[in-house]
This record gives C-alpha cells, sequence and structure tokens, in this order.
C-alpha cells in the first residue's frame, strides 16, 4: 500500500529543499510537508517531469515485469558458443508476440531489432544480426516489452561457455554494482547517492564507468524522466519518492570509460576495445525502501 503523505525532516529553513529544487527549503516546500500522494505527484511532475506511479500502473509495470523474467530466462538458454545474435531476438520477439506484447525497442528511433545484444567490447545498443557468439565472450541482452500498455525494462550479461577470469570478474563486479545502487534506493534518497554507490564500488575495484549512458524513468514510455547516472556525488540530484519508477543500469568497463558510436548509429563500444559488462533493472521506490519489477536473481539483490 501507497502511503498516503511523505514526511520531510529538514534541519534549518535555510538548508537546500528536499525536493532537489536547489532553492532553499523557506523558499520551496515549507509548510507542504503534509501533502497527499497526489499532491506529491504532481509537485515532482510540475517540478521535474517525474511521474510518480498510482497503483494500477505499478500493477501494470509489474505485470510486464514478469514477462521480461521470462525473456531473459530464454535468453540464457540462448546464448551458447554457435548462437546467431540475429536468431536470437528472433526467438525472444516470437515469445514476446505470444504473450500479447511487443518489442518496445523495434522501431524505435530507428532501431531495427527487438533486443540490445552487446557482445565483447560493446557496451550497449547493440544490433542483433549475423554475429556468431564464441566460446569465451560475453554477451548483454537488454530485453523491453510492452505489455497492456505497460513498459518493464532489463538485462544481464551471459558468458559463452567457458570464459576468462578477466572476463568472470567483470560480470561479477557490475553485478554487484548494480545490487549497491539498488540497495540504496528509498523515500529521500537523492540520485546522486545512487550513482555514488556504484562509482565507488566500481573504481574501488579497478574498473571505469560509462558516462555516457545512462538509467532513466519508465513504465508508461520507454524512456521518462528522471536521469539515473551511475556516478556521482552524495546529496546531489532529486530526492526519491514513493512511487517512483526507473532503470538502474551500470555499464562497466575493464579499461577506460570513453565510448564511441560505430556508424550504424547505435552501437556504443569501448574505445580502448576493452570489455564492457551490464546488468539492469526496473526499480519501485516504495514507502520504506524499493521493491524490483523485474526481480531476476531475488536471492542476491533483494532488499
Amino acid at each position: 500500500m501507497m502511503r498516503e503523505h511523505m514526511m520531510v525532516t529538514i534541519g534549518n529553513r535555510n538548508d537546500p529543499c528536499p525536493c532537489g529544487s536547489g532553492r532553499k527549503y523557506k523558499k520551496c516546500c515549507m509548510g507542504r510537508e503534509g501533502r497527499t500522494q497526489a499532491e506529491l505527484a504532481d509537485f515532482y511532475f510540475r517540478r521535474h517531469g517525474i511521474r510518480l506511479k498510482t497503483a494500477e500502473e505499478i500493477q501494470g509495470i509489474r505485470t510486464a515485469g514478469e514477462l521480461v523474467l521470462e525473456l531473459l530466462e530464454l535468453a540464457e538458454n540462448l546464448v551458447v558458443p554457435g548462437a546467431v545474435t540475429g536468431e536470437i531476438d528472433d526467438r525472444i520477439a516470437e515469445e514476446t508476440l505470444k504473450r500479447g506484447a511487443i518489442s518496445a525497442p523495434l522501431n524505435y528511433r530507428g532501431f531495427p531489432r527487438n533486443t540490445c545484444i552487446s557482445v565483447n567490447e560493446v557496451i550497449c545498443h547493440g544490433i542483433p544480426g549475423e554475429r556468431v557468439l564464441q566460446e569465451g565472450d560475453i554477451v548483454n541482452v537488454d530485453v523491453t516489452p510492452i505489455l497492456g500498455g505497460y513498459y518493464a525494462d532489463a538485462n544481464r550479461t551471459f558468458a559463452v561457455g567457458r570464459v576468462s577470469k578477466e572476463a568472470a570478474d567483470l560480470i561479477a563486479v557490475t553485478r554487484e554494482s548494480l545490487r549497491r545502487g539498488m540497495q540504496v534506493c528509498g523515500p529521500g534518497v537523492h540520485l546522486g547517492d545512487i550513482g555514488f554507490a556504484i562509482q565507488d564500488y566500481a573504481e574501488r575495484e579497478g574498473y571505469s564507468v560509462v558516462r555516457d549512458f545512462v538509467g532513466h524513468g519508465v513504465g508508461i514510455e520507454f524512456h521518462e524522466s528522471p536521469q539515473v547516472p551511475h556516478f556521482g556525488r552524495k546529496g546531489t540530484g532529486v530526492k526519491l519518492a514513493p512511487g517512483m519508477v526507473f532503470t538502474i543500469e551500470p555499464m562497466i568497463n575493464i579499461g577506460r570509460k570513453d565510448s564511441m558510436i560505430l556508424d550504424d548509429g547505435w552501437t556504443a563500444v569501448t574505445v580502448d576495445g576493452s570489455l564492457s559488462a551490464q546488468f539492469e533493472q526496473t526499480i519501485l521506490v516504495t514507502e520504506d525502501g524499493f521493491e524490483s519489477l523485474t526481480p531476476y536473481d531475488p536471492e542476491y539483490f533483494s532488499a
């Protein structure tokens, strides 16, 4: 059940407003702490362009998220040595349609396929095609079905057969980076706190965090506000509120953080050819923490 009011604790009327506006508390939200969830939703949309989701919308996204889990499980079984990325995409598209859903990436701003399949040095937005997976590759599969008008978005990085220790360690650190970003989430937390948790951990482990692509609001549309960087400073950015739904999807590189886009206009690769991995889930901010609406690997990622 969504909490009816969001209480704000502030130490001084001259402190920065906890809503993240950048204005002083006395000139922004002072005296508005007892607003209802509907009033809070109206405020977040007018001030930040962020849609706080209703209980009905959350259930719709959660149902789409159940399909995401099935599609990622299918992907895991399809990602084997000798598999062709275009054929993996076709199978996921077939299953998506069978469930009465459609693939959000298809024709989105001209993207030609149903999923993003990103291999080795590809950071994100890899276009499925004729590439044949080889033993030792790592491959990220990113799915976003639209079911009943609602979007859920998640991805996983898989090992193709036996991979090097270097690749396995990258996958483990990226998975843990997502977990640490998720564990921060809850009402009153700043967006910058999520990015800090990810960046601090990944860089201490000796890896780099991609800056050119970020998480995003999702649910009613494919990409909504807010943007969710995977780097940042504590105490910066908009404060999270119950009903916010967004993705956290850190992209972690073995080498430099920099990326470049190939001539197809979509495929983002590491500039130095180093391996890159990514994990993503769709997160709901609840009244006392968070819930994953795409809860794969629940034993690891639970609140």
